[in-house]
């Protein structure tokens, strides 16, 4: 019997990138300070200093290895789910970031292997039973191919989280038993 397939962003699911991006452009751009809470849209263009480009603002080298885990039971639980389903972290990714991204979730989540590390922007692509991601662009695809969703809720979600019921996770304590909850209704 196949086991469900769980597809799991890594980006401010399962570490926190946006805060530590905004940690760098605060100390390279002091007269452009940003803030989480004013990090309402992808595009933030208009909030960062002219010279602190997408690419620098993501694209800072070594970046994505120092990512914090996104809370203290993230690790555990992602066992948990590794051990019940079929686990696949589908992270969108530069070039540049593939080799960081694989380093860091080998760092803290060694029990994920290589075979289920995918890379990737159109999620929706990927056949999944359930995807467990903070991206409007990631979540609202999936719902209209009628997939299950559970939403990590940021500023930048709070718009279409308004829109849509999408069922939210703020902490990953209690993982599993959401998921199984989820996948049974």
């Amino acid at each position: 019997m196949r086991k469900p397939i769980i597809a799991v962003d890594m980006d401010d699911t399962i570490c926190h990138l946006v805060k530590r991006a905004i940690y760098h452009n605060n100390i390279e751009f002091p007269t452009h300070p940003l803030r989480y809470e004013d990090m309402m849209d992808w595009n933030t263009d208009h909030l960062r200093h002219p010279d602190s480009t997408m690419e620098l603002f993501f694209g800072r080298p070594g970046l994505y290895e120092e990512l914090e885990l996104f809370d203290e039971y993230v690790v555990e639980e992602m066992e948990k789910l590794h051990n019940a389903y079929d686990v696949i972290i589908v992270t969108a990714a530069s070039p540049k970031s593939v080799a960081e991204k694989w380093n860091w979730l080998q760092k803290h989540m060694p029990y994920i292997p290589a075979d289920n590390f995918f890379t990737a922007r159109r999620k929706h692509l990927i056949s999944y039973d359930l995807l467990i991601d903070d991206g409007p662009h990631n979540l609202l695809p999936a719902v209209q191919a009628g997939k299950k969703v559970l939403c990590i809720p940021h500023p930048w979600n709070l718009r279409v989280r308004e829109q849509y019921s999408f069922p939210l996770m703020t902490s990953w304590e209690g993982a599993k038993e959401r998921v199984d909850e989820i996948l049974q209704a």
